[in-house]
């Protein structure tokens, strides 16, 4: 993992993949727009741009914590990591006139001096449920960790995730690829490029992509009804408690 950046909030036009392999081949593609913020330094919105970008702690891990920040600090001790007071930067889809729904949030920790510690990556269901992964990835950004949490309704929890999550700068490059013995049944990406997070940037793509994350619901949705359509059958839903899981 490379040392954290000093730049300031930068917004992400990207275009989100879903390719399925494994037992139908299918591919869901989107594109959307997402933030990479300082958790101790959130944007600071002009008043009437402030409805399009939302950052609240109920929206992350437990949802009772003061701030985000809090709550992330919370999960890490839980788990026997302290950062010391170290800079953490969270890629985040922002909540949008009142929505928000985010497959995937990610938080590059790092220590005091800059060096970095952990990634957390928390994972949401379009159930309403969410679960963090504590992660240690190697100088590339590739980290592993068996699945536990409930995400597509045609994948039952089991498998292991490799994910390579370097942490972005000018460019976005995410993989996230569910393995199983014998087969890859799923992947997915995240690319994108970075713009500054002027007014006019985040006004531009807001009203490009109106609505993003319910869109990005929306869709999960309708390419889950496809599918089931195809004849994939859905696998039982476990009950879940937001549980975290170290890699």
């Amino acid at each position: 993992m490379t040392p954290a950046p000093t730049a300031r909030p930068g917004l992400y036009p990207c275009e989100i993949g879903h390719i399925r392999l494994d037992p139908i081949r299918h591919t869901l593609r989107h594109r959307t727009y997402m933030w990479l913020v300082d958790l101790d330094r959130l944007p600071e919105l002009p008043r009437p741009l402030r409805p399009l970008a939302g950052f609240r702690a109920r929206d992350h891990f437990t949802g009772d914590a003061p701030s985000l920040r809090a709550g992330l600090d919370r999960f890490l001790a839980s788990h026997g990591v302290d950062l010391e007071g170290g800079r953490v930067l969270m890629l985040t889809h922002a909540r949008v006139l009142g929505h928000v729904f985010n497959p995937l949030t990610l938080y590059w920790c790092h220590g005091p001096d800059g060096t970095p510690r952990r990634v957390v990556a928390e994972v949401h269901n379009t159930y309403g449920e969410r679960h963090a992964y504590l992660l240690d990835p190697d100088e590339a950004g590739v980290a592993h960790v068996d699945k536990a949490f409930y995400v597509s309704p045609f994948n039952p929890v089991d498998g292991a995730y490799r994910m390579r999550l370097p942490l972005p700068a000018d460019r976005l490059d995410l993989t996230v690829r569910l393995d199983r013995p014998g087969t890859r049944p799923f992947t997915a990406t995240v690319r994108g490029t970075r713009r500054e997070a002027t007014p006019a940037a985040l006004l531009g793509l807001a009203l490009r992509h109106p609505w993003s994350t319910l869109a990005v619901s929306a869709g999960i949705r309708k390419h889950g009804i496809r599918l089931y359509l195809r004849g994939l059958p859905v696998q039982p839903r476990p009950s879940h408690r937001t549980t975290e899981k170290a890699s």
